[in-house]
C-alpha cells in the first residue's frame, strides 16, 4: 500500500524529529541496507534530534545549519562526517518537500557552505617486506594459518575487511584466476557490497592462490559454500574484535608501525597497483570505488616516465647534486 498523502495541517504539526523518524521508516520500506539505516539512526539520535528535534521544518534557517556544523566541529567531528550528517539532514528536507507530503517549503542545507574536503589525504600502506613480516608474525594458535592467509589476501586483492570475512570458497575461481566479490559482512549481517561497483572481481595472484590453497588444506571448512576465513573451531563468521587484537599483536611482533589499521592493507594494494602502472580506471574497478576521484588518491604512486623525461630535458644533464 502506498504512503497516504498528508494534509497540510499534518505538515504543520510535524517537527524535525517526527519527520526524521518517518524518513528512516521510508528508507526501510525501500529496502535500504542495514548499514544505511544504522547511519541515519545514529545521525538522528546524536545530532538532529538534540539540536533541531522540536523545531518545525519551516522554522529552521541556514544559520541553524551553520550552528549545528560548528557544534560538530567543536566536538571533534571530521570534515567527511560533518558533510555526511548534513547530507542526511538535507535528504530529510527533500523527503519532506515531496509534492505528496509538502511538510516543508525549502531546504536550508542547500544554501550553506559545507566544510571543504581535503583534496588529498596521506595514505598509509605497508611495503611488500612489511606484509611478509606481518604474515610471518601472525599470533600462534589455531588462528595462525588463517591470519597469515588473510593478511596476504587483504594486501594483494584490496578487498575490504567485510568483503574478506564474507568470502566463500566458491568465490575463489582458480580456473579464471579471479576472486569474485559478491557480498559483505556488515553490522553482524551478510549483505551485498556497499555500492554497485563494489560487486566485482579482482585478479587472483599466484601468491594469494598458493596461500589460500595451503590454508584450505588445513581447515575443515573447505567446501564451496564455506567461508574462506571461518572461525577454525566452528566454521562461523570470523570475530572481528579478536581478529583486530591479533592483528595489532602481529604488527608489533613484525616491527611494523603499530598505528597501521587493517584498512591499510587495502591501501597497500592500491598503491602497489598504481606504482606498477595499472590504469586508474582499471584500479577503480578492482577496488570497487564508486567514484574515480576516490581512486585518484593513488595517482601519485603511478610512474610517469614522460614527466621525468620532460624535467630532464628542461634542466639537461649539467646540474650536479
Amino acid at each position: 500500500m502506498g504512503e497516504v498523502t498528508p494534509s497540510s495541517s499534518l505538515g504543520d504539526r510535524l517537527d524535525m524529529a517526527q519527520v526524521g523518524r518517518r524518513y528512516r521508516k521510508h528508507l526501510e520500506a525501500l529496502g535500504r541496507k542495514r548499514s544505511t539505516l544504522a547511519a541515519v539512526e545514529m545521525t538522528l539520535r546524536v545530532w538532529i534530534e538534540p539540536h533541531l528535534g522540536d523545531r518545525a521544518l519551516d522554522k529552521i534557517r541556514p544559520e541553524d545549519m551553520e550552528d549545528l556544523m560548528r557544534a560538530m566541529s567543536k566536538a571533534g567531528v571530521g570534515v567527511k562526517s560533518v558533510r555526511n550528517y548534513i547530507g542526511t539532514l538535507s535528504a530529510i528536507f527533500r523527503f519532506a518537500m515531496h509534492p505528496r507530503r509538502k511538510w516543508a517549503t525549502s531546504n536550508p542545507c542547500e544554501v550553506i557552505d559545507l566544510p571543504p574536503v581535503r583534496i588529498s589525504e596521506e595514505i598509509r600502506f605497508l611495503t611488500t617486506a612489511e606484509v611478509d613480516a606481518l604474515a610471518k608474525a601472525a599470533v600462534a594458535g589455531e588462528h595462525q594459518p588463517l591470519d597469515r592467509a588473510l593478511y596476504v589476501t587483504a594486501a594483494m586483492t584490496g578487498l575490504r575487511q567485510g568483503e574478506l570475512i564474507a568470502l566463500r570458497w566458491q568465490d575463489v575461481d582458480r580456473d579464471a584466476r579471479r576472486v569474485r566479490v559478491r557480498r559483505s559482512h556488515v553490522l553482524g549481517e551478510f549483505d551485498t557490497p556497499k555500492s554497485r561497483r563494489s560487486e566485482r572481481s579482482v585478479p587472483l595472484s599466484h601468491r594469494v592462490a598458493s596461500d589460500l590453497d595451503s590454508w584450505r588444506l588445513g581447515t575443515q571448512w573447505g567446501s564451496p559454500g564455506d567461508l574462506v576465513f571461518a572461525e577454525p573451531a566452528s566454521g562461523e563468521v570470523l570475530r572481528r574484535g579478536a581478529l583486530m587484537r591479533r592483528y595489532r599483536r602481529a604488527l608489533k611482533a613484525a616491527g611494523v608501525a603499530p598505528g597501521h589499521r587493517f584498512h591499510d592493507l587495502r591501501h597497500t594494494f592500491g598503491t602497489a597497483m598504481a606504482a606498477a602502472g595499472v590504469p586508474m580506471r582499471t584500479l577503480q574497478e578492482w577496488m570497487g570505488h564508486r567514484d574515480l576521484a576516490t581512486t585518484q588518491r593513488y595517482a601519485d604512486y603511478a610512474p610517469n616516465e614522460r614527466e621525468v623525461e620532460m624535467v630532464d630535458r628542461a634542466f639537461g644533464e649539467g646540474i650536479d647534486g
